[in-house]
């Protein structure tokens, strides 16, 4: 067993220039090292080969979409996949000795990077009231404590049951059943922190919330907008969609505050070109956007296009599919030619010139592909921005068809599966009718609490339990210390969990650590070896076997932690629901899924085939199921952020050496940061405005209305090409500086792409570095 970290690593920044081109041979290096370090080469091995094969391990990380079976390379894995399914599988073990050795209140003082490296969680522990160490409990005593705190609320509604993307389909399911046969809709999940926004434009525009595209579609488009995402980090396997995009004869427009090196340069290490050669370029034009100034960008572009109709009457336009699947285009090109030049150049800091090149690549384009993530969703107008990204796409018909489409790229391995089963606070009636008539019972219609109003809740004492299933909701959410005190409020929290993390210990007055088997790992119940499934960015829904022993005896899967925990509240409660069944045979769960969601029926044969089931959407069959019938054309107004003299607008993001909440290293080798993750990248123009010269500490300060200061402390300055005005920090570090009402307008997303700071000499002495 390898022997985790004890001491926290020092900060000791090294910058160097940033790179000009991602993945290659060096990708391959870190991943193995990384994965070695964490467990032993038969191991890895073991890992790697399965990961996104057919009748393997679906890949933890991102949710991009596998090519087709026949068509994957042997090592179907990206750098960051590689470390973080090798992450899990660390032979590293915590023990009920670790929780002897270090209270809460020690855990609490460590760094995210040292939680994750003490290993895998083995056996149940509780904190009891009053106590500051965690200790062990049994399986029956920690679900009897569970249930009996869920049994005691006045109201179902003083729980929330939250999850994240890396739980399966069953998983999920088996919890929103849970959730709604207890009485309540409180079911946030890590989507309301980073695509509702997407979610809510889409469906009101399309009547569907998710992206059109296939991998067949990106690789045939003509034009790709790659907009505020940086996918050389995120989600590096898209990488070499947009590079066969670019063999097939693609061009890529790259829309981003910042110059990533994957939208440079991408050398596809699985290639000789990528090992020997020169790699392909991806990105045809970088436009160097102001962060929030995208809704201008499309709407400057919209304004462009029908002007260009003006002058060549029937050329532009495609005046059939605007005529008779579009409703609202008068009323959109009325507003739309009304847009200011001035307005827009202010908000997006570009030219007209590049505006309108872009514009250029667009009218000698058939198949256009807009793909987007949370750079476009963390804003406050990030519903706006995405019903003109659609305005942009209805007007030439690039929807429904092959080589076009609506692409929001999720990063999280089955968060859209999660929504698919149920995982809403908003389910529609449709879904709670089909969940009525299959189990007897009768949902809960009145909506629940997402993510932000959950904090809110707890914070003013209305939410008594916490039950969160994956994740590290903790450090996901925003404005930190107001969440943290929001939990510590709850009677009882309990995380299901593979690994420790903040959530931790950040503990309600009786706190339950239930550890969980990790994806990697053989399942087995009473009906035999299982398997669970999960859903693609592109709908497409496939099978996960883990290949490796339990990380200990003492482990439970999520779907019969959440079956124990179900049975156990509910007793005979409604609809005599069949835990014990869902329990010992997944396949039963699915059995009853392809009756309830549209598109999965006869769920156990069709997911085992290869490749799996590819959910039908209705846009690529011409139906639109919004309030008009038709693809709806929208009117969206914005206002750029007023950001006064001596400050910047931030955008919080991930380091390339990190998977969500966890970072691996202190480094981010991509931008040239090296060593530390306390660093605040500003343009330099703006750092000599603000007197400040490279490696220089301050603490970064977010300004918002209501007149609490937020400060994060012990930053180091970088000099970086960051767009005029705004600066970028590593995410989570950075989100005490999110204020909880700091939301998108419609889906209540924080806004963790847009907010505005400044920066101070420490206002106090350093502590110590680790």
């Amino acid at each position: 067993m390898k022997k985790p970290p004890r001491e926290e690593p020092r900060d000791e920044l090294t910058v160097t220039p940033p790179k000009t081109w991602a993945a290659g041979v060096p990708a391959v290096v870190h991943a193995l090292e990384y994965s070695l370090e964490q467990t032993h080469p038969r191991q890895t091995a073991v890992d790697l080969l399965t990961m996104n094969q057919v009748g393997g391990i679906d890949c933890p990380g991102c949710a991009w979409a596998d090519p087709a079976p026949g068509h994957r390379h042997r090592n179907e894995y990206c750098e960051n996949g590689a470390k973080h399914i090798n992450d899990e599988a660390t032979t590293r073990r915590i023990s009920a000795d670790f929780f002897r050795e270090h209270s809460v209140s020690d855990l609490g003082r460590r760094s995210d990077m040292w939680l994750n490296q003490q290993g895998r969680l083995t056996e149940p522990m509780v904190k009891r009231p009053g106590r500051d160490h965690y200790e062990p409990i049994s399986w029956i005593d920690a679900v009897g404590l569970l249930a009996e705190e869920l049994k005691s609320l006045d109201t179902p509604d003083e729980a929330v049951f939250y999850t994240s993307g890396r739980v399966s389909n069953e998983a999920a399911f088996v919890l929103q059943l849970f959730a709604r046969a207890f009485g309540t809709n409180n079911l946030p999940d890590c989507s309301n922190m980073c695509h509702e926004s997407s979610g809510f434009a889409l469906h009101e525009t399309l009547g569907t919330g998710k992206g059109t595209v296939s991998l067949q579609d990106l690789h045939h488009a003509d034009l790709i907008f790659l907009v505020g995402q940086n996918p050389g980090s995120n989600h590096p396997r898209q990488l070499s969609a947009l590079e066969e995009a670019k063999r097939n004869g693609a061009r890529i427009v790259a829309v981003n505050p910042l110059p990533e090196a994957g939208l440079l340069r991408f050398k596809n290490p699985q290639k000789p070109r990528g090992v020997i050669g020169g790699g392909t370029e991806i990105a045809d034009r970088f436009l160097h956007i102001r962060p929030g100034g995208d809704l201008a960008l499309f709407q400057a572009l919209n304004r462009l296009l029908l002007e260009a109709e003006d002058a060549r009457p029937g050329e532009v336009l495609d005046h059939d599919f605007v005529r008779d699947s579009t409703s609202g285009f008068e009323e959109f090109a009325e507003h739309v030619r009304e847009t200011s030049w001035p307005d827009v150049l202010a908000a997006t800091g570009l030219t007209r010139q590049e505006i309108e090149d872009v514009r250029d690549d667009v009218l000698g384009s058939e198949r256009v592909v807009v793909c987007w993530a949370m750079g476009i969703t963390q804003h406050k107008h990030g519903v706006p921005t995405i019903r003109e990204i659609v305005n942009f796409l209805l007007l030439r018909g690039n929807l429904g068809r092959a080589g076009t489409g609506a692409c929001p790229v999720r990063g999280h391995s089955n968060v859209q599966g999660d929504r698919t089963m149920g995982i809403w606070e908003q389910m529609p009636d449709s879904f709670l009718d089909a969940l009525r008539d299959e189990f007897g019972f009768e949902p809960p219609r009145a909506h629940g609490l997402d993510s932000v109003d959950s904090i809110r809740a707890m914070s003013e004492g209305r939410i008594k339990v916490f039950l969160g299933v994956a994740g590290n909701f903790v450090r996901a959410a925003p404005d930190s210390a107001v969440t943290e005190e929001a939990m510590r409020r709850c009677r009882l929290t309990a995380h299901v969990s593979t690994k420790l993390n903040r959530s931790h210990t950040v503990c309600g007055r009786t706190a339950l650590i239930l550890p969980t088997l990790g994806r990697t790992e053989r399942d087995h119940q009473a009906g035999g070896e299982q398997f669970v499934t999960v859903e693609n960015s592109m709908s497409e829904v496939h099978t996960s076997r883990g290949r490796l022993k339990p990380a200990s005896p003492l482990l439970l899967s999520e779907v019969a932690i959440l079956c124990r925990i179900a049975r156990r509240t509910l007793g005979d409660g409604p609809g005599h629901l069949p835990w014990e069944e869902f329990e010992s045979d997944y396949g039963a769960i699915r059995d009853r899924v392809s009756r309830i969601v549209p598109g999965l029926h006869d769920f156990n044969r069709r997911v085992a085939r290869p490749g799996g089931i590819r959910l039908p959407n209705p846009v690529n069959e011409g139906v639109f199921r919004t309030a008009t019938g038709k693809a709806l054309f929208t009117r969206n107004t914005w206002q750029p952020p007023h950001v006064p003299e001596g400050h910047l607008l931030l955008q919080t993001l991930r380091s390339h050496d990190q998977w969500n909440t966890v970072p691996y290293t202190q480094n981010d080798r991509y931008r040239g940061i090296h060593g530390s993750r306390r660093v605040v990248l500003v343009n330099p123009a703006d750092l000599a405005a603000l007197g400040l010269r490279e490696k220089d500490r301050v603490d970064v300060v977010s300004v918002w209305h209501d007149d609490a200061e937020r400060r994060a402390e012990g930053f180091e300055v970088v000099p970086y090409p960051t767009a005029p005005g705004s600066a970028a920090a590593y995410y989570p570090e950075t989100q005490v500086l999110v204020p909880l009402d700091s939301v998108a307008d419609i889906s209540n997303q924080p806004t963790s792409k847009g907010i505005l700071i400044r920066l101070e000499r420490p206002v106090r002495p350093l502590p110590p570095a680790h």
